[in-house]
């Protein structure tokens, strides 16, 4: 089917003019496959998708729940892949990094930016940037701030710093998941059987909801003015899970951050506008 593609469908494996190779009218071809694998990180087996053969690296972190495969379908699927390359990780207990059960200790966010960093370097990217989405947002930034060598630029959408007594209602309305959507429901109940996805989020309602007893409810506030990288914040104005004050704060803290707002954008806005996202997103990093 490769061979097809190649052959039949060149409008798609070509979309980019960069991939036609410079001052010729050959376009050079691009392995457009996805593959997954596993690599030992900590103590732990996690499990990653990797696309495209560009020089710049790129990390995508999943929200709660999440995995490559449901949270990242379009930028796998599109981003150019001769610019990039492209990597989608599954943080410990979720997706595919199961075992171990995925558990929320009170740093749960410093132990996934220590995973994805070293899982990072453990697949050999010197420098490396990130793409966060809400729980992985968050992760990003405490990683961008933390490992500042290594990270390139930082793109995160849906994220948060701190926990407010607003959140915590709004996590408590999703704590049982038999109310969420068939839509949002169904790709998680078959990657995670029922009872393991029903327990996993009334487990991280529990684990986040625990920051709102902090000191301004905080997360990873401080480690905000520590991040000096070029930081691209989006956010979706309909946003149900996540008040746009969030996104305001983070933009205000980190020094010459850029803050888009999407008026029709919901949480999962990456997803919903995917092709603005994808371009948005590497007209940034590019």
């Amino acid at each position: 089917s490769c061979l097809y593609n190649f052959l039949v469908a060149p409008s798609r494996l070509f979309s980019h003019p960069q991939a036609f190779s410079r001052g010729m009218n050959i376009p050079r071809y691009i392995n457009t496959s996805i593959t997954s694998a596993k690599i030992q990180v900590n103590g732990v087996h996690l499990h990653y998708q990797q696309t495209g053969e560009g020089s710049h690296a790129v990390l995508l972190l999943p929200g709660m729940l999440g995995s490559g495969q449901t949270d990242f379908g379009p930028q796998l699927k599109s981003m150019n892949k001769q610019l990039f390359t492209v990597v989608a990780w599954d943080p410990r207990g979720y997706g595919k990094s199961i075992p171990p059960s995925r558990d929320f200790p009170p740093d749960f966010f410093e132990r996934d930016a220590k995973d994805a960093v070293d899982l990072m370097q453990a697949l050999k990217f010197k420098k490396f940037s990130l793409l966060g989405w809400s729980d992985g947002g968050i992760t990003a930034l405490i990683a961008a701030a933390k490992y500042p060598n290594l990270i390139h630029k930082l793109v995160v959408w849906g994220a948060n710093a701190s926990v407010t007594q607003e959140d915590v209602r709004i996590y408590n309305g999703i704590r049982d998941v038999s109310k969420w959507s068939e839509k949002v429901k169904k790709p998680l109940e078959e990657l995670y059987g029922h009872k393991y996805f029903a327990e996993t989020c009334e487990a991280w309602v529990d684990g986040i909801s625990h920051f709102a007893e902090n000191s301004d409810g905080n997360i990873c506030q401080q480690l905000l003015p520590d991040i000096k990288c070029p930081t691209f914040i989006i956010h979706g104005e309909k946003d149900p899970l996540v008040p746009q004050a969030h996104a305001e704060y983070i933009h205000k803290h980190i020094k010459g951050s850029r803050l888009l707002l999407m008026p029709e954008g919901k949480h999962n806005l990456h997803l919903r506008f995917a092709k603005d996202f994808n371009r948005e997103v590497e007209n940034f990093l590019h």
